[in-house]
């Protein structure tokens, strides 16, 4: 996983689709599209997302 990959995760019981923008080694953010919020930066811990521990 790194910045600029697309990826689906659960938000609010619902499947988002989301861009990664910046991956940590436990953390990994998230730009989303929202109706009424374009481009909102959504935290996620990197084992919800589906990833392994990000490599330095």
């Amino acid at each position: 996983m790194k910045p600029g990959d697309s990826i689906k995760f659960e938000f609010a019981g619902k499947k988002k689709e989301g861009v990664v923008h910046k991956v940590f080694p436990n953390t990994v953010y998230l730009k989303v599209d929202f109706e009424k919020d374009k481009g909102k930066i959504v935290k996620r811990k990197l084992s919800q997302v589906g990833g392994k521990k990000a490599k330095k």
